[in-house]
């Protein structure tokens, strides 16, 4: 079994938070929650992670802290449309929420090159 993972202390919520402050130009409000992962893929064990949350128009936001110092990432617009980073896991929060915001915002931009109507 699987020591409980700890959750996120101030100075980690302060990388967050700053780095939402910078990419949006203004404080953006992050809820604290928890999600249940595999972090083993070759186990079918689900595991309580903190997680904190935030959206930004129609887009929502997840980093899920697997371990001291380990987090995942992925951002989603409904269930059938959820994005990783393309990294499995971060060993510093704040690059882990840069990386977030920056392929979302390639995200957002390849899709309106492919929909310029807003179609």
């Amino acid at each position: 079994m699987r020591d409980i993972i700890p959750d996120f202390t101030d100075n980690e919520l302060w990388a967050i938070e700053t780095t939402l402050r910078e990419r949006y130009g203004e404080p953006k409000e992050i809820q604290l929650a928890e999600s249940e992962l595999r972090l083993d893929e070759h186990s079918a064990e689900l595991t309580s992670c903190p997680t904190v949350y935030w959206t930004h128009d129609n887009c929502h936001f997840v980093i899920c802290k697997t371990d001291d110092h380990r987090y995942r990432a992925q951002f989603f617009y409904r269930l059938y449309q959820m994005f990783g980073t393309g990294v499995d896991e971060f060993d510093n929060v704040a690059e882990c929420a840069v990386t977030l915001l920056q392929m979302q915002a390639d995200h957002e931009r390849k899709e309106g090159e492919d929909h310029p109507d807003g179609a």
